[in-house]
C-alpha cells in the first residue's frame, strides 16, 4: 500500500540524508466533555489568581492520552519513531477532543516496537538537531492552566489602583510561567535526556481561564555535562538557529524568561483617557510600558548570570493587556555559553534544512460568511 505521510519533500530529503525513509501518518485521540473541564472554572474564576491545579491534570491527562494512542499506532506500523508531533486541543460544541499527529519514520530497516522516538521537530528541524548530535528521545510537553483572579488579591487589587508594579500579580504569572519550564524539564529528565530542544510556548484562553503549555523534544547529547542529567538544558531557539549557535562554539543552557506587570493607576487613567483626544505622546503609557520590559529584560538577565550563561540569544518580548489599565510585559529567550565539546557534524547546513514550505491550502469560507451577513444586514438597514 501507499504510505501516506505529512513529511513534505524537502523534509524526505533531510531525512534521507540522515537515513531515514517515510511511514505512515499516525494519529492519537481523546475526547472529553466540557462539563468536567467548566465544571472546575465557575468556583475558581473570582479568586486570587493561579495554577487550578485539578484542571491542569485533567488536560494534562487528556493529551498524555492521545499522545500514547499515537505511539501505539506508530509501533503498529513498526516505525522507529514519529515526528512532527503536535498536541492539540479542538473544541465540538460541547466537547474538547485532545489530538496527537505525526509522521512515523522508519531508519535503514530498523525498527523500535518497544519505543519508537518521538520528536515536536518536524523532517528538516530534525536534520538540525542530528547534525548537533542530539539524539531525539520523546516529544514531551509542560502545562499550566491558571486564573487570572481579581488582580492577585485584595493587595493587588489596591494596589492596581496606583500607578506601578502591581507585585502579587507579576509574582503570580512570573511562578505560573515557569511551572510550564520546569514540568517540561521533569518529563525530560525522565524519560532520559539531557536537554530540550525546539520548545514552543502557547497560551490559550479556555473556558474562562487560560492554558500555558510548553512543547519541545526530550534528547540526548553524550558530550554535555553529567548535571545535566539532572538539569536537563531548555532552549526555545528553533533547530536551525540552534544549528547555527552550535556551529559558533556555543550551546544553549536555559531558556529564561521575565514577567512584569505594571498598572498605569486610576490617575494615570484618567490622565492619559484625556490625553488621547488630541495628538502627542501620552508619556505616562510610554513610561509604564518601558518600565515594565525593563524589569522583565532584567529578570532574564539575572536567570543567565545563575545559570552562567555569557548571552541570550533570540530574546522577544510580548505585551499583553490584562484589563483594568494592567499590562503584563514577558520576554523569553535562550541562555547559551560556550561548549568546545558539542559541535556540528558537517560544515555547511543543506538548503534543504532551511527552505520554508509554502501553504497550499486556504479556507475562507467562514470570513465570506461573516461578510456576506454583514453586507445582508447593512442592506436591510
Amino acid at each position: 500500500m501507499a504510505i501516506i505521510t505529512g513529511l513534505s519533500g524537502n523534509e524526505l530529503f533531510c531525512l534521507r540524508e540522515k537515513g531515514y525513509t517515510p511511514g505512515n501518518l499516525v494519529i492519537g485521540n481523546s475526547v472529553f466533555a466540557l462539563g468536567m473541564v467548566g465544571s472546575f472554572t465557575a468556583s475558581f474564576r473570582t479568586l486570587g489568581g493561579g495554577e487550578i491545579h485539578e484542571l491542569t491534570e485533567l488536560i494534562r491527562e487528556g493529551r498524555e492520552m492521545a499522545y500514547l494512542r499515537m505511539i501505539e499506532e506508530a509501533r503498529r506500523h513498526v516505525g522507529a519513531g514519529v515526528t512532527g508531533v503536535t498536541s492539540q486541543l479542538i473544541f465540538h460544541e460541547s466537547n474538547i477532543e485532545y489530538l496527537s499527529i505525526g509522521s512515523a519514520v522508519h531508519h535503514d530497516g530498523e525498527s523500535n516496537q518497544e519505543k519508537p522516538f518521538s520528536t515536536a521537530a518536524n523532517g528538516q528541524e530534525l536534520y538540525c538537531q542530528l547534525d548537533c548530535g542530539f539524539q531525539p528521545v520523546q516529544f514531551v510537553f509542560g502545562n499550566v492552566a491558571y486564573a487570572l483572579g481579581i488582580g492577585g488579591g485584595t493587595m493587588g487589587l489596591l494596589r492596581s489602583l496606583a500607578s506601578g508594579e502591581v507585585i502579587e500579580y507579576s509574582n503570580m504569572l512570573n511562578k505560573t510561567r515557569h511551572l510550564a519550564l520546569e514540568r517540561i524539564s521533569t518529563e525530560a529528565r525522565e524519560a532520559g535526556g539531557n536537554a530540550v530542544l525546539g520548545i514552543q510556548t502557547t497560551i490559550a484562553p479556555l473556558i474562562g481561564m487560560q492554558e500555558m503549555v510548553m512543547v519541545g523534544t526530550a534528547s540526548h547529547h553524550p558530550a554535555l555535562p553529567p548535571e545535566c542529567s539532572e538539569t536537563p538544558i531548555t532552549s526555545d531557539l528553533t533547530n536551525e538557529e540552534m544549528w547555527n549557535v552550535v556551529h559558533a562554539g556555543y550551546c544553549p543552557v536555559k531558556l529564561v524568561l521575565g514577567v512584569s506587570v505594571f498598572s498605569i493607576g486610576f490617575a494615570g487613567g484618567v490622565k492619559a483617557m484625556f490625553k488621547s483626544f488630541v495628538r502627542g505622546e501620552i508619556k505616562e503609557l510610554t513610561y509604564l510600558i518601558y518600565q515594565a520590559r525593563l524589569k522583565a529584560l532584567n529578570m532574564i538577565a539575572e536567570e543567565a548570570e545563575l545559570c552562567g550563561a555569557e548571552d541570550v540569544v533570540g530574546v522577544k518580548t510580548y505585551v499583553y493587556q490584562l484589563g483594568g489599565g494592567i499590562i503584563e510585559l514577558l520576554a523569553i529567550g535562550t541562555a547559551i555559553k560556550k561548549m568546545p565539546n558539542v559541535r556540528v557534524l558537517t560544515p555547511n547546513l543543506i538548503p534543504q534544512a532551511i527552505i520554508r514550505d509554502t501553504e497550499t491550502f486556504t479556507n475562507k469560507s467562514a470570513l465570506q460568511a461573516t461578510l456576506a451577513r454583514q453586507s445582508t444586514m447593512s442592506s436591510s438597514d
